[in-house]
C-alpha cells in the first residue's frame, strides 16, 4: 500500500510541473514593431524634403501606438530607398507610421 501511494504522489508531482510548464510557455504578447534609429532619420530626411500635406482625422481619432486609423485616412507609401515597408500620413506636423493592411499606428516620429 505504501508504494501506491508513492507511486501516487510521484505521479502527481510529476503531472503538476508538466501542467505549469505548458501554462507558462502558451502565454502570448502583443507584438510591436518600431523602425530603426537609421531608418528614423531617413524618414526625417525625406519627410522634410517632400513636405506631403498633413490630413485631417476625426477628433475621435487619438494619434497614438495601437489606434487604427479610419479607411478614410490617406495612407502614403515611402520610396524603396528610405527601406521602410510601412504606410505613413502626417498629422498636425507629426508622421505617423501605419502596419498597411491593419492600417494600426506602429509608430509616431515628432
Amino acid at each position: 500500500m505504501k508504494r501506491i501511494l508513492v507511486s501516487a504522489a510521484a505521479l502527481a508531482l510529476t503531472t503538476g510541473a508538466a501542467l505549469a510548464q505548458t501554462s507558462t510557455t502558451t502565454t502570448t504578447t502583443r507584438e510591436t514593431t518600431t523602425v530603426t534609429t537609421d531608418q528614423q532619420a531617413k524618414i526625417k530626411t525625406y519627410i522634410a524634403k517632400e513636405k506631403p500635406a498633413a490630413v485631417t482625422v476625426p477628433s475621435s481619432v487619438t494619434i497614438t501606438t495601437g489606434t487604427v486609423l479610419p479607411e478614410d485616412v490617406e495612407l502614403r507609401t515611402f520610396p524603396a530607398d528610405v527601406g521602410v515597408t510601412h504606410r505613413y500620413t502626417v498629422v498636425g506636423g507629426r508622421t505617423v507610421l501605419v502596419e498597411p493592411g491593419t492600417r494600426r499606428i506602429i509608430q509616431v516620429i515628432d
